[in-house]
């Protein structure tokens, strides 16, 4: 009875203040209809761009609570992976993976692991590793640019042609995931997703770009993907819906003069999000 309905399983840090990981991506799932299964990987009072926060590590609890889930006799149309914090986290979601996974389970994947053609302090040489280990058991991999040259031992260039970025979609897609989008690029006064769909097509889904980056919108952006794709919604589609709710949701943020730390105030636009 447990399983009646959809279900992604959503791994990712736990935020209270600042609009970012689950405390975003549970709303927006709910939203389209799926219900979602948080696994924490951390708990945070707020996110680490504020000058100071309380940080508890939750990997210690990751296995005892995945024991009571399996007890359970759960399974997920969708699994959602975010911020890993560890190399042993990492080997925890493979884990994961390999159990709850399968063909009837949709697998998102968002390393999360740098911006700007820099990995984040956190990440080691050893969790870049595994993180390119992880991402054979992906269906669709969410990379910004930083990272997908990081998965693929690329230099990072801001100013890449599309050509260049459609190679390193392909070359991704070779290594399991069978949809690919490299996201946020800018080009010009655009933001720019690039889309592969392997023996698909490839789409260039570009929106006007509004103010300055806010923390979070990576994670509407898998969220949004994650559902659509339990709800068999067509990746391009699913895309192009992403880019345009997160497009709103900076632009009222404006408006509203909701400061960069505190994210997008999707809440105010979120029924206009459909499944």
């Amino acid at each position: 009875m447990h399983n009646n309905q959809k279900k992604i399983a959503l791994i990712n840090d736990f935020t209270g203040f600042g609009r970012c990981s689950v405390a975003v991506q549970l709303p927006i799932i709910s939203a389209l209809k799926v219900q979602c299964c948080p696994l924490p990987t951390s708990v945070l009072s707020n996110h680490t761009g504020f000058e100071s926060f309380q940080f508890t590590d939750f990997t210690p609890q990751m296995r005892g609570y995945i024991d009571e889930w399996r007890k359970l006799g759960l399974s997920f149309s969708g699994i959602c992976t975010g911020f890993l914090g560890s190399a042993e986290q990492i080997e925890i979601v493979r884990d994961f993976l390999e159990e709850f996974g399968g063909d009837d389970t949709v697998t998102v994947i968002d390393p999360v692991m740098g911006d700007y053609g820099v990995p984040y302090s956190t990440y080691t040489p050893e969790m870049c590793s595994k993180m390119k280990e992880l991402v054979k058991y992906a269906n669709i991999l969410t990379p910004n640019l930083t990272e997908a040259c990081i998965l693929l031992g690329e230099k990072y260039d801001s100013s890449i042609k599309a050509d260049k970025v459609e190679q390193y979609a392909r070359a991704l897609s070779d290594e399991g995931p069978e949809k690919v989008v490299i996201t946020g690029i800018q080009q010009g006064s655009y933001i720019a997703n690039f889309c592969y769909e392997r023996g698909g097509d490839y789409h260039i889904i570009r929106t006007h770009k509004i103010g300055t980056s806010r923390s979070g919108t990576g994670d509407v952006f898998s969220a949004i993907v994650a559902a659509d794709a339990v709800n068999s919604v067509p990746f391009s589609t699913s895309v192009r819906k992403a880019s345009s709710f997160i497009s709103r949701c900076i632009k009222k943020s404006i408006e509203l003069e909701i400061p960069i730390t505190d994210g997008v105030c999707f809440e105010e636009v979120l029924s206009s999000l459909k499944v």
